[in-house]
């Protein structure tokens, strides 16, 4: 591997000989902004020179072939009529955007699709993992069982820190290092959580972790998305199927580990009660093979966009080269291009931003000029209040059943626990059923007459009828088969809702739209485990009628949503 002693590299366009190709004979997509903001009067002249484009354009595929710079400056505008910043930065921040559209999907986008699932799958593996434990937990340190359910809030609290501090640092720092970062510091304390001392020490490492994990979604989101050509934005939301992947790898290897390393019911003493501390151990090694891969197996280009905004644009260039190179593509851009659109750096002297700029823009996505526009009219409001409330309701619905599923299928209601084999026997099949729900998702979707709307409704209402279902019967049979079938549905849910939200937002505030929601989730996820233990001590099964509960008031939200994007282009 040509890059595994030094994954730091800085590149230069001489790397990578055989891409560039000049502007008026590469191959063009126009975006989708572009051209919405035609006027009538560009609508007559293209009608006007239609017999000249046929000749160098694919009309089948929308590419156009013989572009000028001219219009490619005007394309650029167009984009940004909209928005608030037109520097020099935003200039040549959207002509390496069209760049990389006109690369094209290819080798390397799918490569990075498979390290960004290492976030999303590392996320929910230790959701579900610090789930896993808390039986074993409970026994081992004689910390109650419904007491215990606060180790799910030190978790909680450090991913919510960890969301926090990642995406704003990654534009800092640079999404390499935050991209590399996450994973190792996740990988460290998940080794180092399998000798916890005490619960406090436990949890204190949980919380550690945490702030790693909990910086993937965010980090490895808009990493993805950056080095994404337009025209496949879709497979953004095609991360969330690494989702069950997660909650299905650390349910095998706890069946694999817990059951057969537990303690007795008459003693349980630490060397008597190792299982849980394997399987722990083995999250953490895993987590960390999976950041060895990312530092040293694959070769990360910085984001063109970070070079760009600390003042590297020959860097930035050389990127989208280095793209082009690993897809076997070519591309147009060179730095006389982007200086004739965003002037020279020497000349403009903006094309560094400062720290505090950097914070200032990461920021601003929660200000109030950002959020505004959200509520722009009537239909748009309505849909962000109840996106917002869905996001919130199952951020707190989700933990309240899935975090303390392993607590429910020892007892339930039942005079005797579960078998521990049998419990942990069952949390497996029923992640293994789950998976599909994610990949169902990316067909119903598309369904006429039920599309996202009526995919993700049917599916949250099924999902709360199916937990509160799982409670009339302590029969642990019959809880497996309604724990599978809400797994599954559960997963249609959050693989449309991941879909839908950023198609509903307009482009110029979708980054601010999905942000708040993400944070809503977090934070409501976080108000889980107190809720849990306060409805706990007064009936083992109100967190589990609380969940259904929950899920029935997002279905219902769901119904007014005045906003159908199936078979509609975003803005």
């Amino acid at each position: 591997m040509p890059y595994f002693m030094n994954p730091f590299k800085k590149h230069d366009v001489s790397e990578f000989p055989g891409v560039l190709v000049p502007l008026q004979q590469a191959a063009h997509r126009n975006s989708i902004v572009s051209q919405r903001r035609s006027s009538l009067t560009s609508q007559i002249g293209k009608i006007a020179e239609k017999k000249e484009r046929d000749d160098s354009s694919d009309s089948s595929s929308g590419i156009i072939v013989g572009l000028t710079l001219d219009a490619l400056k005007a394309e650029v505008e167009s984009d940004l009529a909209a928005s608030e910043r037109k520097s020099s930065y935003d200039l040549k921040s959207k002509v390496i955007n069209k760049a990389i559209q006109d690369i094209g999907m290819g080798r390397y986008q799918w490569e990075l699709f498979v390290l960004c699932g290492f976030g999303w799958l590392a996320d929910n593996l230790w959701l579900q993992g610090v789930a896993l434990t808390l039986p074993q937990l409970s026994d081992e340190f004689g910390v109650s069982t419904n007491q215990i359910r606060y180790t799910t809030l030190a978790l909680f609290l450090g991913l919510c820190i960890g969301a926090s501090f990642w995406g704003i640092a990654s534009d800092v720092i640079g999404r390499r290092l935050a991209f590399n970062m996450t994973l190792m510091i996740a990988g460290i304390f998940g080794l180092a959580a399998g000798g916890g001392p005490n619960w406090v020490g436990t949890a204190a490492l949980y919380a550690c972790l945490g702030l790693g994990v909990g910086g993937n979604l965010p980090v490895d989101g808009a990493l993805f998305l950056e080095f994404l050509p337009f025209a496949s934005g879709n497979l953004l939301t095609l991360l969330s199927v690494w989702w069950p992947v997660g909650n299905l790898v650390a349910s095998l290897i706890a069946w694999g580990f817990i059951p057969n390393y537990s303690c007795g019911e008459d003693s349980c003493t630490r060397s008597e009660n190792m299982g849980w501390r394997y399987f722990v151990l083995t999250l953490g090694a895993l987590t960390f093979m999976m950041f060895i891969c990312r530092f040293f197996l694959f070769h990360l280009f910085e984001s063109p966009k970070f070079l760009l905004s600390r003042g590297r644009q020959s860097e930035a260039i050389a990127v989208v080269h280095g793209i082009a190179y690993h897809n076997k593509a070519q591309t147009w851009l060179t730095e006389d291009i982007l200086n004739s659109i965003g002037g020279d750096p020497e000349v403009t002297q903006d094309s560094k931003l400062s720290t505090l700029e950097i914070f200032h823009r990461s920021l601003s996505k929660f200000s109030t000029q950002r959020i505004g526009p959200l509520f722009a009219n009537k239909k748009l409001g309505l849909t962000t209040c109840l996106l917002w409330f869905q996001w919130a309701t199952i951020g707190m619905a989700y933990p309240l059943f899935n975090a303390f599923l392993p607590q429910y299928l020892a007892n339930s209601g039942g005079e005797q626990d579960a078998p521990t084999s049998i419990v942990y026997r069952n949390y497996a099949i029923t992640a293994i059923v789950g998976v599909p729900g994610s990949i169902i998702a990316c067909y119903t979707v598309d369904i006429k007459y039920l599309g996202r709307k009526g995919t993700m409704a049917i599916a949250t209402l099924i999902t709360g009828i199916f937990i509160f279902c799982f409670t009339i019967s302590a029969n642990s049979d019959y809880q497996l088969a309604f724990s599978c079938l809400e797994a599954l549905f559960q997963n249609i849910m959050y693989g449309v809702l991941y879909a839908y939200t950023p198609e509903v937002f307009p482009a110029p505030n979708r980054g601010t739209g999905t942000g708040i929601s993400s944070f809503l989730n977090r934070v409501a996820g976080l108000c889980a485990p107190i809720v849990a233990v306060q409805a706990g001590d007064a009936n083992p099964q109100a967190p589990i009628y609380a969940s259904g509960g929950l899920f029935l008031a997002a279905f219902l939200s769901m119904l007014v949503l005045p906003i159908e994007t199936r078979g509609k282009q975003t803005l």
